[in-house]
This record gives structure tokens, C-alpha cells and sequence, in this order.
């Protein structure tokens, strides 16, 4: 199960707004809010496609650690030199 935590650091990481994985996850503004306020409450369905939508934005969701260490968290996919070019390298000069 990820939290609201998660959530709320994997939109930052990326620079999501809300709006945008709204759109994603074809939830509403107010369901996003909803969930980044608590998770707990949340239907299964709107979970499943708020986190499909973060992990096709190279989002990976991390479980808690064994053995009591660290917690849950959230970090980007390592990425593929054949996979294109990274997000920071994106300028209009590379545009097609």
C-alpha cells in the first residue's frame, strides 16, 4: 500500500501538478487532493490508477525496509541511454 506521502514526494519529484495527474489517472482534482490529504479511506480503483499514472512517469514506489529500516519512499526509474533524451536534457534544439 503506498501513502499520501509518497504520493505528495513522487508528483514533486517529477513536477506534476495536480491537474496533470488528475488528467492521468482520469480521477478529479478534488480525488487527488483526497488522497494525498489520506490514503486510507481511498478506493482500490482510485489508488491503482493514481499510482499507474506515477509509474508511467518514471515513478517507483518503495516499501518500507527490513527490519525496521527505513520507511516507505519513492524514487525515479534508472534510466536507459537508449531510452532517449533524459528530462533535463529536453530543450527546444532537440525538439522534432
Amino acid at each position: 500500500m503506498i501513502t499520501s506521502a509518497q504520493l505528495r514526494g513522487a508528483r514533486a519529484m517529477i513536477g506534476l501538478s495536480i491537474e496533470e495527474l488528475a488528467a492521468d489517472s482520469r480521477l478529479s482534482v478534488a480525488s487527488i487532493e483526497a488522497l494525498e490529504a489520506d490514503v486510507g479511506s481511498a478506493e482500490h480503483h482510485m489508488l491503482a490508477a493514481v499510482r499507474a499514472a506515477l509509474e508511467a512517469r518514471g515513478i517507483l514506489f518503495l516499501a518500507s525496509g527490513s527490519q525496521g529500516v527505513g520507511g516507505p519512499g519513492v524514487r525515479l526509474k534508472s534510466w536507459d541511454e537508449e531510452e532517449g533524451i533524459r528530462p533535463e536534457n529536453l530543450n527546444a534544439t532537440n525538439d522534432d
